[in-house]
């Protein structure tokens, strides 16, 4: 596991590794009903502030943030690309890689998970409840939670040697490089604490677009540092770094950060909100979220053990490699810039939807409305996978000629690029079950249960982590780390099929309770994976079969024009697939996509 595991909730060119996960979805104006059938209305209540008298619909919000995360996306793989340009995807790749990786391990590690899953159910509870719509609760959490961050940034610059040494393995010259690195980099600890606490104070307030736009500066401020350094610095040989070298891309890095969580600021004040720090927290509250972080922290510590257990064998992988004389750098770099491409689509499909979804969930969970939540968790399934499906088709069939796309430049040779297709072939059938996983966790939050997210974790982390070292130890070094990224996603299928078994016990003591007299209500089942949600499932996974193998012979097919070439034959012929299956299949979900767009286009026409 990267980084970027644990970050499930950042956006565009992450903090940590040049590209994370962000949200998605589609538009639907008004009430409407979606392509989930589930109508679009939300009821979100803004804290510290009346409630507008009608909250935008989930699929207009998971669109403006879908948008910027595209963008943003755009921008982290351009970033990417002028990374691996710049330093390759070898040692010195792998040192920068570890160190800028260092403050989101160390940030989710401690206090960065719990912000996320924690901060917007509380303050939506808490805009429910108090007289002045949450403001001084509000005041109090964030004051709490600035403080804890300010702490643990000077502790970890101060205890970088420490933590570098606990993830890696690395000859002394390669660690004090890798060490420069994490204390240029540590700083980024405050700011992206800043980032996510500003940010969920605007998604509590249903604003979520300025969250997902501003990893794009982030993205700019890197590209423009790496830049930068290939136009004073570079000599070709990607070999070693000079102290002048390696400051100028750590602090360049963390400046990217800091812009990004300064970004927030004016939709803050667009939102009336102003902070006033508060030190009186006898009595107000605090102890229930606080009571819910400690679970979150110790989620998260279980996924670094995992992620500590990955590291060191990738990084040992990686120089094993390298002694071997095998070409193309099959270390943690390699699974790293994998593990990148491979989230993007879960990053702009269902991150947003359940950042959209996450408020009202919550309010209807604040309200004992357990059959609103089922109805909202099946729409979550069903509206996700309609889109990550195909994705995860696309990433296994076009997984060379998109890696050859967004990494062959400059350090990054052909070698290189097919250790990393492999490695994304292998995270590929994982994206559906880590989809699925978010969704169901996210249900748990909205319940304001953190404790049993942690206990159904324990299943993927304890295998992602033993498969780790059975892929190290049986496979040869050139496909360790490929390993790897298959343990990864044998872990997420099993933890999400133990997971949906949980909530559907869960839930199923709800009786489905129609809307309005126009719902047909939820059903036994629809919640959970037993109903709709398993027979929409079932279908696109029917479809992903022929779509998979067509695109990847479309791809070979047309590989000797090139990788544009390649990409987009393939891509056509899955789409091609999909649209043909949906109404044999009754594939709603992309049926409904594609007759929207459709509808559209003959609008713009007319």
């Amino acid at each position: 596991m990267t980084a970027a595991h644990t970050t499930t909730a950042a956006s565009g060119g992450t903090a940590a590794s040049g590209g994370t996960v962000t949200p998605g979805g589609t538009v639907t104006p008004g009430g409407t009903v979606t392509p989930g059938g589930t109508p679009a209305s939300d009821g979100m209540v803004t804290p510290g502030a009346p409630a507008p008298s009608r909250a935008p619909s989930v699929l207009r919000s998971g669109f403006v943030m879908a948008a910027g995360s595209v963008v943003s996306r755009a921008t982290g793989f351009a970033r990417s690309a002028v990374v691996a340009a710049a330093i390759g995807v070898g040692t010195v790749a792998d040192g920068y890689a570890v160190g800028n990786s260092l403050p989101t391990i160390v940030y989710m590690l401690l206090i960065g998970g719990a912000l996320n899953a924690v901060f917007v159910p509380e303050l939506v509870k808490a805009a429910k409840e108090h007289e002045d719509g949450g403001a001084a609760y509000t005041d109090r959490l964030l004051t709490v939670c600035v403080l804890a961050l300010l702490a643990l940034t000077a502790g970890a610059v101060w205890a970088a040697p420490a933590i570098v040494d606990a993830y890696t393995d690395y000859p002394p010259g390669q660690t004090a490089m890798t060490v420069a690195f994490a204390r240029y980099c540590l700083p980024q600890i405050l700011f992206l604490g800043l980032f996510t606490l500003l940010g969920q104070v605007l998604n509590a307030r249903g604003r979520f677009g300025a969250m997902m736009w501003a990893p794009v500066l982030n993205n700019v401020v890197v590209i423009a540092v790496f830049g930068l350094y290939l136009a004073v610095f570079a000599t070709g040989d990607g070999g070693t770094l000079g102290a002048a070298e390696t400051a100028l891309l750590g602090w360049g890095t963390t400046a990217g950060i800091a812009v990004q969580a300064l970004a927030l600021l004016p939709a803050l004040r667009a939102a009336r909100f102003r902070y006033r720090p508060r030190f009186d927290w006898r009595g107000s509250g605090l102890t229930r979220p606080l009571r819910n972080a400690g679970w979150l922290v110790l989620l998260v510590l279980t996924n670094q053990a995992a992620y500590w257990v990955t590291t060191r064998l990738a990084t040992a992988a990686g120089l094993r490699a390298e002694a071997a004389g095998v070409d193309g750098g099959a270390g943690f770099s390699a699974y790293n810039n994998a593990y990148l491409l491979w989230a993007v689509p879960h990053g702009i499909i269902t991150v947003s939807l359940m950042t959209a979804l996450l408020p009202r969930m919550s309010s209807a969970a604040a309200d004992a409305d357990t059959a609103a939540v089922r109805r909202d968790v099946s729409y979550g399934l069903r509206t996700s996978a309609a889109a990550v499906v195909p994705a995860a088709c696309a990433l296994f069939a076009l997984a060379q000629p998109v890696m050859a796309l967004v990494f062959q430049y400059g350090e990054t040779d052909a070698a290189a690029v097919a250790v990393m297709a492999g490695t994304l072939m292998a995270f590929a059938p994982g994206l559906i079950a880590f989809s699925g996983q978010y969704v169901l966790s996210r249900t748990f939050y909205a319940l304001s249960d953190t404790r049993t997210p942690f206990l159904l974790n324990l299943v993927i982390a304890g295998l992602n982590a033993g498969l780790s070292v059975v892929a190290y130890v049986v496979l040869p070094a050139r496909w360790a780390v490929t390993g790897m990224a298959g343990g990864y996603s044998l872990a997420l299928w099993a933890g999400w099929a133990v997971t949906a078994l949980v909530l559907h016990r869960r839930l199923a003591a709800a009786r489905a309770v129609p809307r309005d007299e126009g719902d047909e209500g939820d059903g036994g089942d629809e919640g959970t994976p037993r109903g709709p949600a398993l027979v929409a499932q079932a279908r696109l996974l029917v479809a992903a079969v022929p779509a998979t193998a067509l695109g990847y012979g479309a791809a070979r097919w047309a590989d000797a024009g090139g990788a544009v070439a390649s990409a987009a034959a393939g891509a056509t012929a899955i789409a091609g697939v999909f649209v043909l299956l949906a109404r044999p299949l009754r594939l709603t979900g992309i049926d409904a996509l594609v007759t929207g767009a459709v509808a559209r286009l003959r609008r713009r026409r007319s």
